[in-house]
């Protein structure tokens, strides 16, 4: 099994370029079923649920060329509508699959879905809001089953009791092909929703009010779409704050090329607040962490444009070796403080009562023998090493890899004494 070792103690210098989206490449790719012509999708991160979920699509029918950071996929023989428990049960977004099969061939079976064990993420929204375009479903020896009228999904007003990325992503899917006008109500905001929403409408379908949390989608009605220019994945805002923190928790200057400056808005003013600056050139930005200790940080994890959870395991990383104590409130997963006690074995002080982190400042962290537990947790766990004393061992870093391409040799350029090793 593959672990990361990290001498710490180096101050990063350079720069690296991000790379797309994971979280909008994945709802992009299951979009590319619902045309019948191939799709070209761009600049693509070569990182392991890529390649699962390209994967899945193989095994239902689609032709997938897929090569460096861009996948051809056809979809116009799809031979079955069935995604089977041994590739969804190891990604979560495996299930976006079941909007547009279910829209395109009326009819679809998906495994109930995997992915990282940081709390309850139910898909009952999705499911209601595919029944109240017409669907039945049923749920039947782990797999839920889907069937749409014989006419086809209709076009509903569908209002979600709480903000949902998913099943936002999914109701905009199986929409694109409905008949008549679907609205969207409390649908997410983030970016990669976005992307997504323009992607329809490029294809045929009519989405209003992208960026806001009220979609209209005028859908096709069961026509199938047709991307005329191939689809550029958004960069990686996740990435680009994981490197951000790397620079701020080792004092250093370094250089992130082809970066949404507004998609990290709220990533960029914690890290001012905590005393860091920033320059802005184009899509490049730099950041400059100063040579004393970084100030406190108060978060609230938030949907976006709030602070983004998948960020709150990398700031409390910076935060162990800040000059006055944090407070890290997490409000959208129960399970996502899995990394408190590997961030302590480093020597860490964190305390936890309920869903926050009180992050009581250190003189310094030492290395030592950890493990991941999920995919961000893993990415702070390098972090903290980055500025450890001595030699830290991470491990179970196929978490890492799920989500972030070649992070070793990004930080290797940068300057960093990481090394990724094998253990029988």
């Amino acid at each position: 099994m593959d672990y990361l070792q990290i001498e710490g103690g180096t101050q990063l210098h350079g720069s690296i370029r991000i790379s797309g989206a994971k979280n909008s490449a994945l709802p992009v790719i299951a979009a590319a079923l619902l045309s019948d012509v191939p799709v070209e999708i761009e600049n693509l991160p070569n990182v392991v649920d890529i390649r699962t979920l390209l994967k899945l699509l193989g095994i239902l029918g689609a032709r997938v060329e897929h090569a460096d950071d861009t996948a051809r996929i056809d979809a116009s023989r799809i031979e079955s509508t069935r995604a089977v428990y041994e590739i969804v049960a190891q990604m979560r977004a495996s299930i976006l699959v079941l909007g547009p099969l279910l829209s395109r061939f009326g009819e679809c079976e998906v495994s109930l879905p995997g992915g990282c064990a940081i709390g309850q993420r139910p898909i009952d929204l999705h499911l209601k809001a595919l029944e109240q375009m017409g669907a039945q479903i049923e749920i039947r020896s782990g797999y839920v089953h889907a069937i749409a009228p014989e006419e086809g999904l209709h076009g509903a007003k569908v209002i979600f009791d709480k903000i949902s990325v998913g099943a936002t992503e999914n109701t905009l899917m199986a929409a694109a092909l409905a008949h008549d006008r679907t609205e969207i109500i409390n649908a997410a905001r983030e970016p990669e929703i976005g992307q997504l929403a323009q992607m329809l409408t490029e294809g045929g379908a009519r989405v209003e009010g992208i960026g806001t949390s009220r979609l209209i989608v005028h859908g096709t009605g069961g026509e199938p779409l047709r991307f005329p220019d191939p689809i550029r994945v958004i960069p990686d805002r996740i990435e680009a704050g994981t490197y951000l923190c790397a620079a701020a928790i080792t004092h250093s200057k370094i250089t992130l090329e082809d970066v949404e400056i507004e998609h990290i808005q709220s990533i960029v003013d914690k890290l001012e607040g905590m005393g860091c600056s920033f320059s802005l050139q184009g899509r490049a930005l730099t950041i400059a962490a100063p040579s004393s200790r970084l100030k406190g940080v108060n978060i609230v994890t938030a949907e976006y444009p709030g602070f983004p959870t998948d960020m709150q395991a990398q700031f409390m990383a910076v935060a162990t070796l800040a000059e006055d104590e944090s407070l890290i409130e997490e409000r959208l997963f129960e399970n996502r403080f899995m990394h408190v006690s590997e961030l302590n074995r480093l020597g860490a002080d964190i305390w936890l009562k309920g869903n926050v982190a009180a992050v009581k400042p250190v003189e310094r962290l030492y290395g030592a023998d950890v493990m991941a537990t999920d995919l961000r947790a893993s990415s702070a766990l390098v972090l903290a090493a980055l500025a450890a004393e001595g030699t830290t061992r991470v491990r179970r870093i196929y978490h890492l890899d799920r989500g972030y391409e070649n992070l070793e040799g990004k930080l290797e350029a940068l300057g960093a004494r990481i090394v990724r090793k094998h253990e029988a």
